[in-house]
């Protein structure tokens, strides 16, 4: 199977030996640090990967509204979003081969500021759903992992 990618940018991901999960991040020109709470092993020298996920949601959720908010010049001034991760049971799934097992729960709220009308903030909310990263993290995800031979 071939595959091609609408983004050249490649991103790395290296333990630093700082800590036990403490891992460097680089994208392009930008450095990140990755890391476990302590309470989970880790030294906490930076977000967790699912503070990332979150990360990635929020920031497109608000550029994606500012885009469409700028395109559509609706009087929007500020973007607040806030999300929370969490793993729950699921009681009655019918597609789930353990019926004790549990999914993954993202509550992703936002606050519009701005002279908005309840017409413009219903479509802003419908844009939200809209935004890349929602609709990556929505639909079927395909990942390939192959080992690469040491240099």
């Amino acid at each position: 199977m071939d595959f091609q990618s609408n983004s050249p940018k490649e991103t790395i991901v290296r333990e630093t030996k700082e800590g036990p999960f403490t891992q460097e991040i680089i994208i392009g020109n930008h450095v990140l640090i990755a890391d476990e709470p302590i309470i989970d092993g880790g030294n906490d020298a930076g977000p967790s990967p699912y503070d990332f996920l979150l990360a990635a949601l929020g920031t497109c959720t608000s550029m994606t509204l500012r885009m469409y908010a700028e395109l559509k010049k609706f009087p929007l001034e500020k973007i607040i979003v806030k999300l929370i991760h969490e793993k729950i049971h699921v009681d009655d799934c019918a597609e789930c081969e353990n019926t004790n097992s549990k999914i993954d729960h993202i509550e992703r709220m936002i606050e519009l500021h701005g002279m908005l009308s309840p017409e413009q903030r219903r479509k802003l909310l419908e844009i939200a759903n809209k935004c890349p990263v929602h609709r990556t993290l929505t639909s079927k995800i395909l990942i390939t992992t192959r080992l690469l031979e040491n240099q």
